[in-house]
């Protein structure tokens, strides 16, 4: 941590940068690959929808020593449409999904897992939902992604200038895309839980940029009056000087959101926990990456194309415009009321 600590002092200073904004074309072709990879999921494989949108019914069984095998055993003998899914959670559950049932097919598919399984019907964890709910269920969380992401840019537009405001929502939206991809090829389902994932790192992105942005904004305030460095010299020391503090945040963030996943998830077998933890650990991370090497990249270029910042960064090259350092005034020299410093006398004649 000292030495994390030293790194971020001297990045705060100038003394040591990281030239992130310059090489802009390097981060956006490592976004433009994950974004290839994620469409790909996504129109290859699709989102795996849970039952709450599409409609259908899920039966878990609860038992000691219970196997996958005797899951699909009873699949096999439902007389219904469709194929169902059988799912091992932890070491002794098994869950089974099918599509939308009657009442009469959901009897006859509890007996049949009454009669497999060797348990009383009351211990079948029975969830039944129709299509026209998980439509309704739909809508409602694509209504308030839309909603959400009009507030955003409401505040953005705000707070901060308008080019700041569309750098945030293209590194919101790159978040999105890549999060939804990684889903998508990972192929969870997608539940309530995975929704209010992907509205907490919506917000946890906004919140990183902000503060890149907020530091971008102290140090360009009159970039085009002192003429010593261009928008993107001076959005780069801010980068600099936020991206320890934003690498603690997303190290702290990450870890119990990985214990969650790795540890409920993984071990426990919480299924609940799965939707939400990792679409909140992939979120996290990429919108760390977004909120430093893709925001305010993206925003100097806007900044760079006006004629104003143009003409400053001719009057820079003409000067010779060395790499941004922070100004540090020297301290005062304190008497010490030696020899150099007392009145000389004159000699007598």
């Amino acid at each position: 941590m000292a030495t994390l600590s030293g790194l971020g002092g001297r990045l705060y200073s100038g003394e040591t940068s990281f030239n992130i904004v310059e090489n802009r074309k390097r981060w956006y072709s490592i976004s433009a690959i994950f974004l290839l990879i994620s469409i790909g999921a996504l129109v290859v494989q699709g989102l795996h929808l849970g039952l709450e949108f599409k409609g259908g019914a899920s039966y878990t069984v609860t038992k000691p020593g219970v196997t996958i095998e005797q899951g699909r055993a009873a699949a096999d003998n439902f007389d219904i449409p469709g194929e169902a899914v059988v799912q091992k959670i932890g070491d002794d559950k098994i869950r089974i999904q099918t599509g939308a049932l009657t009442p009469a097919q959901a009897n006859a598919v509890e007996n049949v897992i009454v009669f497999t399984f060797g348990v009383p019907v009351e211990s079948i964890d029975t969830q039944l939902v129709g299509p026209s709910w998980g439509e309704e269920i739909t809508k409602k969380a694509i209504y308030g992604l839309i909603a959400f992401l009009l507030a955003v840019m409401l505040f953005l537009a705000m707070v901060f200038e308008s080019k700041m405001a569309l750098a945030a929502i293209v590194a919101v939206v790159h978040d999105v895309l890549i999060t939804v991809g990684i889903y998508a090829l990972v192929g969870f389902d997608v539940t309530p839980a995975t929704i209010i994932g992907f509205l907490t790192i919506l917000g946890y992105s906004l919140y990183d940029t902000v503060v890149v942005f907020d530091k971008v904004r102290e140090n360009t305030k009159s970039v085009t009056a002192n003429s010593k460095y261009t928008y993107s010299q001076a959005a780069n020391l801010a980068v600099n000087q936020t991206i320890v503090r934003s690498a603690n945040t997303s190290i702290i963030a990450l870890l119990p959101v990985g214990a969650i996943l790795f540890v409920g998830a993984g071990l426990l077998g919480a299924g609940t926990l799965k939707d939400l933890s990792l679409a909140l650990f992939i979120g996290l991370a990429v919108g760390t990456y977004s909120s430093i090497f893709i925001a305010p990249p993206f925003l100097a270029s806007l900044r760079e194309k006006e004629p104003a910042m143009q003409a400053l960064a001719k009057r820079v090259a003409a000067r010779g415009g060395a790499p941004i350092v922070a100004e540090v005034k020297p301290a005062k020299a304190v008497s010490t009321g030696g020899p150099r410093n007392q009145p000389k006398r004159k000699g007598r004649k």
